[in-house]
């Protein structure tokens, strides 16, 4: 039967400001192609992933809740995607049964042909770890067909994993450089917009440019000025080797 649904991608974010600085060219992409691309934060970061903010005067964990949210709210705007929170706490963060129906629910709603999260093992942030645990077990459920008969199972998107803070202490292996240069600018508009995180902007805009360098390198066009790197949980399938 024909549908108008636009095809989606669908992000499970530990914090409110991780989309953007591991993701964001991929959204601005995907959305600048007619996707629905869809943005779930699990927490605000409202503890250790707002440094900016705790340095203020009179900030309290609500404040910190507010802040990041508009800052989210924000740099979703401009990469041009939707954006649902779920307020679960961070530093630890913690997924409880309600948290994952949700979840599994937000994938039955959205089809997505993909979705995007953290690696499996972050020494330095297990918040990480938590949501990328998170995203394969709401997968999971949701490809079940005896699951809420109200809604349809999902199919078998892939997953991939956007690149860490420190790659190299995460066994990051990253299988797929994703050309970002012309949604570049939305980018680097959607980081401008997280200032509890100020000092990130330059740093993510440097690994950009080293990422599109390797991406040349690789075969890539030489146009190529920034680029995103991933690593895919599961095999990709075709008819030739490549």
């Amino acid at each position: 039967m024909a549908t108008d649904k636009a095809p989606s991608v669908l992000v499970v974010s530990a914090h409110s400001g991780d989309f953007v600085w591991r993701a964001g060219g991929a959204l601005a992409l995907y959305a600048e192609r007619g996707y629905d691309v869809r943005i779930i934060c699990l927490s605000y970061g409202e503890r250790g992933e707002s440094q900016g903010l705790w340095r203020r005067d009179g900030m309290t964990l609500e404040k910190a809740k507010e802040s990041r949210r508009a800052e989210a709210e924000a740099a979703a705007a401009a990469l041009g995607t939707s954006i649902s929170f779920l307020d679960l706490g961070d530093y630890p963060l913690r997924v409880d049964a309600g948290a994952l129906d949700q979840i599994v629910a937000a994938m039955r709603e959205a089809q997505p042909e993909v979705l995007l999260t953290h690696v499996a093992a972050d020494p330095y942030n297990r918040d990480h770890n938590a949501a990328h645990e998170a995203t394969l077990l709401a997968r999971q459920v949701a490809q079940a067909a005896g699951h809420d008969r109200s809604t349809s199972p999902l199919g078998a998107p892939q997953v991939l994993q956007f690149e860490p803070h420190q790659p190299e202490q995460c066994g990051f292996l990253p299988n797929l450089l994703l050309d970002i240069t012309s949604v570049f600018d939305r980018k680097r508009k959607a980081m401008e917009c997280l200032g509890a995180q100020s000092h990130l902007v330059q740093y993510y805009t440097d690994l950009g440019s080293r990422r599109g360098v390797q991406a040349v390198r690789n075969g890539g066009a030489k146009s190529i000025a920034y680029a995103e790197a991933y690593q895919r949980v599961f095999p990709i399938v075709g008819e030739v080797l490549r």
